[in-house]
């Protein structure tokens, strides 16, 4: 009897070992990131990744799922040996430097204090998931300290897994596995909020001075009134093309754009003013009143376009 009792545990054992998925650590270090293409929704990446792992599956033989080109993409070690090292603990070790052009779909609603997180995913199109998982080694999201992205600030690193369902047999009715684990590296980077206060801002409320005051200067002067707000209306519309040019056709409005529209608002509305002020100037004694309104109406103009700025840049 307690031979065979021990006979069952053991076979319980390992069938319960047998079920559970072989686990494999892995780890990048990206040293450089460059080719950032908004119009073809891709960038280039320079890095290692490296993979720990017990068990008899070769959890190195990997697919780049959101590759584009593959011009080093091998499973060639970089130090030119195939042959896993085994680490004092018994655990393989195999490390990798690859290259690649990645796809990325660039959001631009928040241009110019966008954020995008590039990533690079792996999987195993052997193994399913049911017979293999990825996980993040300890400390394995790492980048160069040199690494200097002109026009970009790294904003952290990340790395997820996941269970990825295809939710097809691809044509195979014999094919049964669709799950497979996904692990991705990431990267965060942002534009700097120097690049939208002074280059893309600065310019526009300077522009947006000069229209608003238009509504300082005494009524009498009807024609250098309306020359300032016209004036500033077709400078923000060139500004505005300015930075359109170097963006791909979204096809909806991003935050600028939003920005530009408040500002077209605004000096319709003081062009609107002034249009009306000048029916009131032929009035004795209308004019002094007139003033003080309009002065009162530019604080409120210019306190309106800050308060939307803020706003808009807020809300997200």
């Amino acid at each position: 009897m307690l031979k065979t009792g021990i006979s069952i545990l053991l076979f319980f054992f390992a069938s319960f070992a047998q079920a559970q998925p072989q686990e494999a650590r892995v780890g990048f270090y990206l040293m450089n990131l460059y080719g950032l293409n908004m119009d073809e929704h891709s960038f280039y990446a320079d890095f290692y990744i490296w993979f720990k792992w017990k068990g008899n599956i070769d959890p190195t033989n990997i697919e780049f799922v959101n590759s584009i080109e593959k011009w080093s993409m091998d499973n060639a070690a970089f130090d030119g040996d195939s042959t896993p090292v085994t680490l004092k603990d018994g655990t393989k070790y195999r490390i990798f430097r690859k290259e690649g052009r990645f796809f990325h779909s660039f959001s631009l609603n928040h241009f110019p204090l966008d954020r995008h997180s590039l990533d690079i995913q792996i999987e195993n199109p052997e193994h399913p998931a049911d017979s293999l998982i990825y996980l993040p080694d300890t400390n394995a999201a790492l980048i160069r300290n040199t690494l200097n992205l002109v026009g970009w600030e790294s904003k952290g690193l990340a790395m997820n897994t996941r269970v990825h369902d295809y939710g097809t047999n691809f044509g195979n009715p014999e094919e049964n596995a669709q799950r497979y684990s996904n692990l991705s590296f990431q990267v965060t980077l942002a534009r700097p909020f120097s690049y939208f206060l002074l280059k893309m801002l600065l310019p526009l409320l300077v522009v947006m001075l000069v229209g608003i005051g238009a509504l300082l200067l005494h009524p009498e002067h009807i024609d250098t009134r309306s020359s300032l707000p016209i004036g500033a209306l077709l400078t923000a519309v060139f500004l505005q093309q300015s930075y359109s040019d170097a963006l791909p056709d979204t096809g909806y409005m991003v935050l600028m754009d939003k920005i530009y529209l408040l500002s077209y608002a605004v000096i319709s509305l003081v062009l609107l003013q002034i249009i009306r002020a000048g029916n009131v100037t032929a009035k004795e004694g209308a004019v002094k009143l007139l003033i003080r309104k309009e002065r009162r109406l530019a604080r409120f103009y210019l306190f309106l376009f800050i308060a939307g700025v803020t706003v808009l840049s807020l809300w997200q």
